[in-house]
């Protein structure tokens, strides 16, 4: 599985943003994809994962209510809407595939694929 993120960019806090990721391979509908972002000096950490279908979904208590991710399986897309941004949303945000397993795990290490990363930048 190869994963190409973008939509990164520059935007004044209290505005929006949305994140998109493409992937290859024909097994994309049974991966559970997750949204990732690592500050500066800061450890990766989750934002969102969406299971196979789309029903099932997790946001930390950081994001819930601001960020939405959903996905497209025809088109091996993953999206994230991000609303209400924050300069403590800044980051290089990730897309990351979890393969073979149904449930959404939290943890980076839990996930077997990455793209190459997209910068977010909030400014106050």
């Amino acid at each position: 599985v190869q994963l190409q993120a973008s939509g990164g960019g520059l935007v004044q806090a209290g505005g929006s943003l949305r994140l998109s990721c493409a992937a290859s391979g024909r097994t994309f509908k049974t991966n559970v994809m997750g949204w990732f972002r690592q500050a500066p000096g800061k450890g990766r950490e989750i934002v969102a994962g969406i299971g196979w279908t789309g029903g099932n979904i997790y946001y930390p208590d950081s994001v819930r209510g601001r960020f939405i991710i959903s996905r497209d399986n025809a088109k091996n897309t993953v999206f994230l809407e991000m609303n209400k941004l924050a300069p403590e949303d800044t980051a290089v945000y990730y897309c990351a595939a979890r393969v073979g397993r149904p449930d959404i795990a939290t943890s980076a290490g839990q996930y077997n694929y990455w793209g190459q990363g997209t910068l977010v930048t909030v400014s106050s």
